[in-house]
């Protein structure tokens, strides 16, 4: 059975150009109930039984939708990713200040990546690194998802958070 027998065999439910309903048909009779009215059939639900077909401008149908994206790309935020630069032996004060920075960047819907960066020896006590970076996580919890646990990379350790 070639494409047009398959066409003219098969049955569509109808839709028309102002939403209603104009029942179960064959395919034929809809591509010419579409021609007279000078528009376009555009099958819609091809999953459904029988397929659904509407009857609209396939031209100013594209335009619309093209439209809706580029509002809904203008809406939408792009998330950035902040970063903060922490030492294995830094101070409780310096760390509350980082922490709060982390805080606002989260609230304000950005990815935070923390690093922790090692200069000569320290390096040979990683779980310092990586004590900081848990407790960063434990103090961002209601806020913030780990998306990558802590990692030791060459002379950094990282780790990146993301808001909830």
């Amino acid at each position: 059975m070639n494409l047009n027998e398959r066409i003219r065999a098969r049955e569509v439910r109808l839709i028309g150009e102002e939403g209603d309903q104009l029942g179960i048909m064959p395919t034929r009779d809809a591509l010419e109930l579409a021609r007279d009215r000078g528009l376009d059939l555009v099958e819609v639900a091809p999953n459904a039984a029988p397929p659904v077909c509407r009857i609209i401008d396939y031209g100013r149908f594209k335009y619309e939708q093209n439209k809706r994206d580029r509002d809904a790309q203008k809406k939408s935020k792009v998330v950035e990713m902040k970063g903060i630069r922490l030492r294995p032996r830094i101070d409780d004060h310096d760390f509350n200040f980082r922490l709060r920075n982390a805080i606002q960047f989260l609230k304000e819907g950005d990815k935070v990546k923390i690093t922790v960066i090692f200069r000569s020896r320290e390096i040979t006590h990683p779980e310092f690194a990586r004590d900081l970076l848990n407790r960063m996580a434990a103090e961002t919890t209601e806020i913030a998802n780990v998306e990558k646990p802590a990692s030791l990379e060459g002379r950094t350790m990282t780790m990146i958070l993301t808001p909830k």
